[in-house]
């Protein structure tokens, strides 16, 4: 009787672990399949630069403004029904963002940003309640999805969109598929919910107004919100960049799913080490010195190395990104603490980092072409090693330190 029950159990937290994953491959992808086709987008719909750069930018702005409020939904409606209206949010999105006019299309891609920001917040948590005992290897499952088809994304866009006449309308649409298997793989999970109790609900957030003085606080927000300024300004435009210099549309995409590659192995690496460190200044001078010499290595243009640029910028920002994850626990002395810091540095972050994408095409219509865009991500790679030199000090966020 016990070990049908334990096989019951297990086969229980299978599923569970299965439908974490799928939905960890809709947290990304449609937003990084947009970058390849910004050019046919752009040139479809008649708009500029700095407009079609703004269907990366919507994204960001909505995980900045909704991250805040993800728990109390989930302290409200329990967190698996609120992971799984997330879902049918992101399926209209992708639905009225593929139907081919400027006026749904970014309808549809605020839809995606604040369904994709409920489970970039709520994902972690989920995975702490299921999986306790097994944290480190669920996290690093779901990290993997989540980059792995990102990266795939990026890289057959083009090809989707050229099969069969479908267009970008079709290729960006397609990704609704992934996220209508997904949403089914979540039915079983909404029997099984956990509801919260009346104590839960009615539990007061207390406000954290000393991280707002905190310098160590500001210090990791800047370092989160530039090293995703960074990935999302790459993702959306080097495709355009490095066709602009001589690549094809494929293999420019191709491009940025290698560099999306080279972050999954730093991911898993990076959080290991630093959690064995006092300090993780040496991670941070070494994450910046890559991140510099690969945005050189495009701003000089030679493709013959292009491969390796990619490469550096992509196991860059694998450590920038997960070593910004690791400074909210490394920093805090307590769970609430490191919410905290994370809602901050998430928000901030995330409106920091949406301004990338949308100031980079900017300055590319202002200038009339990548050179001065490509300067200023090196200048924020500077500013990742000074305010990252800071926060991989070790001590912890204080009220007034």
């Amino acid at each position: 009787m016990k070990e049908q029950k334990s096989m019951a159990t297990n086969t229980s937290l299978g599923i569970v672990a299965f439908s974490i994953i799928l939905l960890a491959t809709n947290l990304r992808a449609p937003i990084t399949s947009v970058g390849p086709l910004i050019a046919s987008i752009r040139d479809s719909l008649q708009i500029s630069n700095t407009v079609a750069g703004a269907l990366t930018t919507l994204p960001l702005l909505a995980f900045a403004f909704i991250s805040p409020f993800a728990p109390k939904l989930a302290r409200r409606f329990g967190m698996e029904l609120t992971l799984f209206i997330s879902l049918v949010v992101l399926i209209l999105g992708i639905l009225l963002r593929s139907l081919g006019t400027i006026e749904v299309l970014f309808i549809g891609t605020l839809l995606i940003g604040l369904a994709i920001a409920i489970g970039n917040v709520l994902l972690p948590g989920l995975v702490k309640q299921k999986f306790f005992h097994r944290l480190g290897m669920m996290t690093g499952l779901y990290a993997v999805s989540m980059n792995l088809t990102a990266a795939i994304a990026s890289g057959v866009s083009v090809p989707i969109a050229s099969f069969r006449g479908l267009g970008w309308q079709g290729s960006l649409g397609f990704w609704g598929l992934l996220t209508l298997v997904t949403v089914l793989f979540w039915l079983p999970q909404l029997r099984q919910r956990q509801t919260p109790d009346n104590k839960m609900k009615q539990e007061p957030v207390k406000a954290a107004t000393h991280l707002w003085r905190s310098s160590l606080a500001w210090q990791i927000t800047i370092f989160m919100g530039l090293q995703s300024l960074i990935f999302y300004s790459v993702v959306a435009w080097i495709p355009q960049i490095l066709f602009e210099k001589g690549l094809t549309a494929s293999a420019a995409g191709w491009m940025v799913s290698i560099f999306q590659f080279s972050t999954l192995p730093f991911t898993f690496v990076v959080p290991i080490i630093a959690g064995r460190l006092k300090s993780q200044r040496m991670i941070v001078a070494f994450t910046a010195s890559l991140f510099c010499i690969g945005i050189l290595g495009v701003l000089i243009g030679d493709l013959r190395f292009i491969l390796l640029w990619m490469v550096f910028i992509g196991i860059a920002a694998g450590s920038a990104f997960s070593l910004a994850m690791m400074f909210f626990s490394l920093r805090t002395e307590s769970v609430q603490e490191a919410s905290e810091v994370s809602g901050m540095a998430q928000s901030i972050g995330y409106f920091l980092a949406a301004l990338g994408p949308l100031f980079f095409g900017l300055v590319r219509d202002m200038t009339g072409g990548w050179t001065l865009s490509l300067i200023l991500l090196g200048v924020a790679s500077v500013i990742i090693l000074i305010v990252g030199l800071g926060a991989g000090k070790e001590g912890y966020v204080r009220g007034m330190d």
